[in-house]
C-alpha cells in the first residue's frame, strides 16, 4: 500500500511539474496561435513596447528556432550513429539561446531568474538581443530576415559576413521574413 501511495505522489507531482504548454496545433496561423496562448500573444505585445520589436517579427524567429516547443534542444551527436557524444550546441528553449548570450542577456537586463522555457523570458531576451543588434549593427527591428542573421550568427559574425557562406542560412532567413510578413497580415485581420 506504501508503495503505491509513493507512486501515485510521484505521478501527481510530475503532472504539477510540467509548466511548459504544448506547442499550439497550426503553425501557420498566428491568429490561432495567440488564441490558444493569450498570455504569449500578451508577453510579445509587451516586448514590443518595451524593446519595439514587432509581434510577428518575435513569432517568425520562435517558429524557426523551436517551433513554440519550450524545452526544445539542439538533437544529440552520435559517433559510429550509436554512442551519444552530446549536443552541438547549449541552445535551449523557445528562443533557442546558447549559454553565453542567455548569461549576458541576464546580467545586461538584471533578470538573473529568467528561465530559457519561459515563453515570457525568452520574447524579452529575443527582443533584448534585436535591440543590441540594432544598437551594434543598425539593423531595423521589423528587418526580421537581416535579425534572423544576426540572431543565427551572433553579432560578430553577421559583422564579418558569415551567413554569406551559408546558403541554407540565406534561404531560412528569407523564410523567417517571409513568415514574418504572413504573421504581421494575420495579426492585422484577427485582432480588427
Amino acid at each position: 500500500m506504501r508503495s503505491i501511495l509513493v507512486v501515485f505522489s510521484l505521478l501527481v507531482l510530475t503532472a504539477c511539474g510540467s509548466s511548459i504548454p504544448s506547442a499550439p496545433r497550426n503553425l501557420d496561423d498566428a491568429c490561432v496561435i495567440t488564441a490558444e496562448q493569450p498570455g504569449w500573444y500578451k508577453a510579445m505585445q509587451n516586448v514590443q513596447v518595451k524593446w519595439g520589436v514587432p509581434v510577428a517579427v518575435q513569432m517568425a524567429t520562435i517558429y524557426q528556432e523551436s517551433k513554440f516547443v519550450g524545452d526544445a534542444r539542439t538533437p544529440l551527436s552520435y559517433k559510429l550513429g550509436v554512442i551519444p557524444m552530446g549536443r552541438d550546441s547549449s541552445a535551449y528553449g523557445y528562443a533557442q539561446a546558447i549559454d553565453s548570450t542567455w548569461d549576458w542577456y541576464r546580467r545586461d537586463t538584471g533578470n538573473g531568474s529568467a528561465r530559457r522555457d519561459d515563453f515570457d523570458d525568452a520574447v524579452d531576451f529575443m527582443g533584448w538581443y534585436m535591440d543590441q543588434s540594432e544598437q551594434k549593427l543598425g539593423i531595423k527591428k521589423t528587418d526580421a530576415r537581416r535579425n534572423y542573421l544576426a540572431y543565427h550568427d551572433g553579432h560578430t559574425g553577421y559583422r564579418r559576413g558569415s551567413y554569406k557562406r551559408k546558403s541554407w542560412l540565406v534561404r531560412i532567413a528569407k523564410e523567417v521574413g517571409d513568415r514574418a510578413v504572413m504573421y504581421s497580415e494575420q495579426l492585422a485581420q484577427c485582432n480588427a
